[in-house]
């Protein structure tokens, strides 16, 4: 009697599947990492059985995986100790989701904008960038992350020169190889502009950067669109001047240490020209 309650009290595979809208084949996925195991498995058949008790599980499980929330992070919620553990995970996941509307948000706000606004005309500039010492930090850098390591390094400059008494002569720039841009990695510079050398520390260390020749093009706002701006003087060096080979220039006229404003932000973009005319 005891065996017979236990199978009335499970649901084979199909009709599993059934009653928790997940298919077949994402039940033996499962099955197959773990995350939800059948009660019973026939072995002489193979045929998976799951209880009703298991309904519940594979009801969160779908509305977690409705999230995007990737199998291994489902499984450590379903194993959290307690229910504070469990919400932190998920109040994570739910940050994360988020912080990915918000960027897709601002996607289709840009892409609406220029399927509806022809392309302003801009103002393009020439000069001559002269050789300065600065306080600057130089790594390899990962163009998905160039924004956030932009804004920790430049605040790592100015703390260093804060605490060594050193004024800045100028805004702060960044020399970015061609590798960022071809490769989605290359070497990054942010540098500072100082009326001293700089004793190294940490990340921090004494820089000349060399004089260069640039046409010049002020992007107005955040960086989220400063791809734009790039084209807009990329188009101009291409049909106006000789273009040399070289990293290309930012320089932050106004940015992060300026105000929190990021629509307040003026960055000078400085593509190498060899200057003629």
């Amino acid at each position: 009697m005891h065996t017979w309650r236990c199978m009335s009290a499970s649901l084979a595979i199909g009709d599993f599947s059934r009653a928790t809208h997940l298919t077949v084949k994402t039940l033996r996925h499962y099955h197959e990492t773990g995350l939800l195991e059948p009660a019973q498995i026939d072995p002489q058949t193979g045929y998976r059985r799951y209880t009703t008790d298991q309904i519940p599980i594979a009801q969160i499980i779908k509305r977690f995986r409705d999230l995007d929330m990737p199998l291994i992070e489902i499984r450590a919620v379903l194993s959290a100790p307690d229910v504070q553990a469990r919400n932190d995970l998920i109040a994570a996941h739910l940050k994360r989701l988020e912080n990915d509307l918000a960027r897709t948000n601002a996607a289709v706000a840009s892409l609406r904008n220029l399927l509806e606004h022809p392309a302003p005309e801009v103002d393009i500039g020439r000069r001559r960038a002269d050789e300065v010492t600065a306080a600057a930090i130089n790594e390899a850098v990962h163009v998905k992350d160039a924004l956030s390591w932009y804004l920790g390094a430049l605040g790592e400059l100015h703390a260093a020169l804060s605490a060594q008494q050193i004024n800045p002569t100028g805004p702060a720039g960044g020399i970015f190889s061609n590798a960022i841009f071809s490769h989605a990695h290359g070497e990054a510079t942010v540098f500072v502009p100082c009326d001293g050398k700089v004793r190294a520390i940490g990340r921090v260390a004494s820089r000349v950067v060399p004089a260069v020749e640039l046409a010049t093009l002020v992007h107005k706002g955040s960086h989220a669109n400063i791809d734009l701006a790039y084209g807009s003087l990329a188009t101009y060096v291409t049909r106006h001047a000789l273009a040399i080979e070289g990293p290309l220039r930012e320089y932050y006229l106004v940015g992060p240490q300026q105000t929190s404003d990021a629509s307040a932000w003026r960055t000078e973009i400085g593509w190498p020209i060899f200057q003629t005319a």
